[in-house]
């Protein structure tokens, strides 16, 4: 969201530096890897118009860093899918009761989702940092070190550090890698009891297949070097292996990341004096990323 904020401010003409604890391309936050998953459905249309102002920004920022292979959003309630509010959004979509590579649990509804695949997530990053002066390993202890008219605060699971009064929750989360050769398959979403997505899987460029579990994981610090979760990863080849039968559910490889929640999974976006908070983003943010940041950048220049 940092990434996102800096180029859309400089879009805007405004003088940028960017003070990233880490080295650029870390892994200690929420947003490496090489893809996140990218959809407009959502159960509710507020977040359905939110990612589809997200979905203009990635095309004005560079349309290549979407690959859509489409989604497939399964529940055992058809009431918790997102058919309702993409049918008010004027989305289309449809119903489906096959879908090549993916076993759909009998008695379950599917809507299937043309728009919808990945974001390429690192490439992603230094396209918005493109031109962009960004000071590494520079670590910001307050923000009144900072000589700035406006200061847009980022700092994902460290953001309670420099903002205070914010209610957050600081998970780590894990996500596993699977090996599936042949076309890249469709994103696949289970939809669980609230209306959230339970289970994920989306196209991964080097293996073929990234699977988590949304919300899985413990509350963690994020300065300790988290581990995968070993359940986790059962939980998740175990899934895998039902619903990609062509798939062998033995990852070759798993992370983690860092989910820094609100208790009703929102975003926080504000203003505080000169202070713009940009976090936290919930677990499910990435997507929004170009929305986000200009939303932040129109916060900053008020």
């Amino acid at each position: 969201m940092g990434c996102a904020a800096a180029w859309a401010l400089r879009a805007e003409g405004a003088d940028v530096t960017v003070y990233e604890q880490f080295e650029l391309d870390n892994v200690r936050g929420s947003s490496h890897g090489r893809s996140r998953i990218f959809r407009v459905a959502y159960p509710d249309p507020f977040w359905i118009r939110f990612a589809q102002e997200a979905y203009e920004g990635w095309n004005d920022l560079d349309p290549t860093l979407l690959a859509l292979y489409g989604l497939v959003e399964l529940s055992p309630d058809p009431a918790l899918t997102s058919a309702s509010a993409l049918a008010a959004c004027g989305v289309e979509h449809r119903l489906v009761q096959n879908v090549d590579g993916i076993a759909i649990p009998d008695g379950w509804t599917a809507v299937w989702i043309d728009d919808a695949g990945i974001v390429f997530a690192d490439r992603a990053r230094h396209a918005f940092l493109d031109g962009i002066d960004v000071q590494t390993n520079t670590h910001v202890d307050s923000l009144d070190e900072i000589d700035a008219d406006a200061i847009v605060v980022t700092a994902g699971a460290w953001i309670e550090r420099l903002v205070r009064g914010l209610d957050l929750r600081v998970t780590r989360e894990t996500v596993a890698y699977f090996r599936s050769e042949g076309p890249p398959l469709p994103s696949v979403v289970d939809i669980g009891a609230g209306g959230w997505h339970d289970m994920y899987a989306l196209h991964d460029p080097v293996h073929g297949l990234k699977a988590g579990a949304h919300h899985a994981g413990p509350e963690a610090d994020p300065d300790e070097a988290g581990v995968p979760d070993r359940a986790i990863v059962e939980r998740i080849a175990a899934w895998v292996g039902e619903r990609f039968p062509g798939v062998e559910p033995v990852p070759v490889e798993t992370d983690t990341c860092v989910y820094t929640t609100t208790p009703d999974q929102s975003f926080v976006l504000d203003r505080r004096g000169r202070v713009v908070v940009g976090s936290a983003c919930s677990g499910h943010g990435f997507k929004f990323a170009p929305a986000v940041g200009r939303r932040l950048a129109a916060l900053a220049l008020q």
